[in-house]
């Protein structure tokens, strides 16, 4: 089993505070909340709201909490049934959550501090944007996947990789499909992109990867 009976009250309490996140953001941002539940085969969204999007954006954050939270609990769950039992304890999914929300801000500071230093701002702000959405409908999809996971039905290792290649087609759509948006300005700036996918967008999961399996 995932977690004794004992446990059950803190992924209730992560997963209530995750839908929450997702009612505030549909409430306050209804028709926007809408558009951007079908990213994935509409890029109406993409293309209207880029126009208009801030450094701090309160629906961009709301779904981004929620996007912590809910890939905080899917790496508890994955590392739990593919590597080692692990122990529920609040201190520990605490100190997750941080780990991971400082890790994608860090990266996303960086990412737009090197858009800056190649003078490709507009680039890296369309893409950083068209990236977040798609994470962010990740962390809305993954919300019920972890409810199932947790309460309903026990997981195994070939569930887990399934989800996970799901997950990983999801992203790859949105990559591909900001690279398309973007192609003309990727292609004037193709020698700076480049060095930009290398350094901040594989290297940084290929060290944390590294750690996560030496430790």
């Amino acid at each position: 089993m995932l977690r004794p009976e004992t446990s059950n009250d803190l992924f209730i309490i992560l997963i209530v505070v995750s839908l929450i996140f997702i009612a505030l953001a549909k409430l306050l941002f209804e028709k926007r909340f809408n558009h951007f539940a079908s990213v994935l085969i509409n890029s109406s969204y993409l293309n209207v709201f880029s126009r208009d999007q801030k450094f701090l954006d309160l629906f961009d954050g709301l779904l981004f909490l929620n996007q912590i939270f809910s890939v905080s609990i899917f790496i508890f769950i994955s590392y739990n049934f593919l590597v080692d039992p692990l122990e529920v304890s609040p201190s520990f999914i605490f100190n997750l959550v941080i780990a991971i929300g400082i890790f994608i801000l860090i990266k996303v500071l960086i990412e737009r501090l090197i858009g800056s230093l190649f003078n490709i701002d507009n680039l890296i702000d369309r893409y950083l944007f068209q990236k977040t959405s798609y994470k962010n409908f990740l962390g809305l999809i993954l919300t019920p996947i972890n409810i199932i996971l947790l309460f309903s039905i026990t997981p195994n290792k070939y569930l887990i990789f399934s989800i996970i290649i799901i997950l990983f087609f999801i992203n790859s759509i949105g990559l591909l499909t900001s690279f398309k948006s973007n192609l003309n300005l990727i292609k004037r700036e193709i020698f700076y992109f480049i060095l930009y996918l290398c350094a901040l967008e594989i290297g940084p999961y290929i060290i944390l990867y590294k750690v996560i399996i030496e430790n």
